[in-house]
């Protein structure tokens, strides 16, 4: 290797900084970590994140949520329900209508785990 390329190659610290590689994992660690990976391993409930995450306001409603991806009312709230349990999204009740909003620290725990 000459110079140049051995001054692109990222030291061990940093490329495990935030990462799994670097450090061993507690059990309760571990278990939220796969609640949330397995929440995010459906394509419905993807596309749910990146709609809220998307939003100019932050929030959504579950109705706006369902009429964008032509699924039933039930079927969102059952996705959306999956989501909040795993920490990745908060609900707050308004009238008839639930609003869902991104928890950023743990959609970003997710997000580098898949960088």
């Amino acid at each position: 290797m000459d110079d140049a390329t051995m001054g692109a190659v990222t030291a061990p610290d940093e490329a495990c900084e935030g990462s799994l590689i670097g450090r061993p994992l507690g059990r309760a660690e571990a278990e939220e970590l796969a609640r949330s990976l397995k929440a995010v391993a459906d394509p419905t409930r993807l596309q749910l994140l990146s709609l809220i995450a998307s939003d100019p306001a932050g929030e959504a409603c579950v109705c706006d949520l369902a009429d964008t991806l032509e699924f039933t009312q039930p079927t969102v709230s059952h996705h959306l329900k999956i989501l909040v349990d795993a920490g990745l999204l908060t609900r707050e009740k308004r009238g008839t209508w639930a609003w869902y909003t991104i928890v950023p620290e743990r959609l970003r725990t997710v997000e580098s785990l898949l960088a």
